[in-house]
């Protein structure tokens, strides 16, 4: 038996990277999925997928610091399945910045969809749910907001804190309501922006790329960077009857980078 079978699941920034492997490897454990990103070809591509797949997949195209755009996103998506069983708040933003260096523009932006869009996301979602006494919410987080000193960005790493700390008191005051809220802090994952932070470090310090890619994966213990399917694997766990009992949690999938 799928995992998954018959769920609903939405799947912000699923157009790419670790959104578009969890909504994959979702339809591929019997769900349907709602393929949310602010980018409308990459959403659409990813739908598709889901389809191709044999689940039935929607884009929505939705800026996730937009409150309107994300109640339309909910909407849409009770309209089209009647219902919602996960949410995985996945979409995020970031750029390569020393302390310094980074602006009120930067600290506006980057909150406005890793936090707000996430509380946000998360509130109007569990309004659905509640009346159903059911559901499960994950946000991906990262080991950036536990203190990992390789992290680039603080403000990056504040917004990503702030999750962590949503993530259990939403399980906290959820938990009455029959909903799991638990987040995955990923390590180094092979995605289109960390290719692009190493890019700009590489342009910054005159140090070939390769070298920068070798140098964080040999500070990992297992010596491999995550693919995003590592990802979409713990995701599709925290959303299964498997993980019933989980709840306020915080899952790394580092390859034993940071130890709690």
């Amino acid at each position: 038996m799928q995992q998954l079978d018959g769920k609903i699941a939405i799947v912000t920034g699923a157009g790419q990277g670790i959104g578009r492997a969890t909504a994959l490897a979702f339809a591929r454990e019997g769900a349907d999925v709602v393929c949310a990103d602010i980018n409308p070809e990459t959403a659409s591509a990813t739908a598709a997928a889901v389809t191709a797949a044999g689940r039935r997949g929607l884009a929505i195209t939705v800026d996730l610091g937009d409150l309107d755009a994300i109640d339309r996103m909910v909407r849409e998506s009770v309209a089209a399945f009647g219902h919602i069983d996960v949410l995985v708040n996945n979409a995020g933003v970031t750029r390569r910045a020393y302390i310094m260096d980074l602006t009120e523009q930067d600290w506006d932006r980057i909150h406005r969809v890793n936090a707000k869009g996430v509380f946000f996301c998360l509130q109007r979602v569990a309004r659905e749910m509640i009346p159903r006494r059911s559901g499960v919410i994950v946000n991906i987080a990262s080991i950036a907001g536990k203190g990992f000193h390789g992290t680039s960005n603080a403000v990056y790493a504040a917004s990503k804190g702030a999750v962590i700390s949503l993530t259990y008191t939403a399980a906290q005051q959820l938990a009455r309501h029959g909903i799991n809220v638990n987040a995955v802090c990923p390590g180094i994952v092979k995605t289109a922006i960390v290719e692009e932070l190493f890019r700009v470090r590489s342009e910054k310090e005159g140090i070939p790329i390769e070298e920068i890619e070798r140098s964080a994966v040999a500070e990992v213990p297992l010596k491999r960077a995550n693919e995003p399917s590592d990802i979409a694997d713990a995701v599709v766990f925290l959303a299964s009857h498997a993980a019933r009992n989980i709840t306020g949690q915080t899952l790394n999938v580092d390859g034993g980078l940071i130890p709690n």
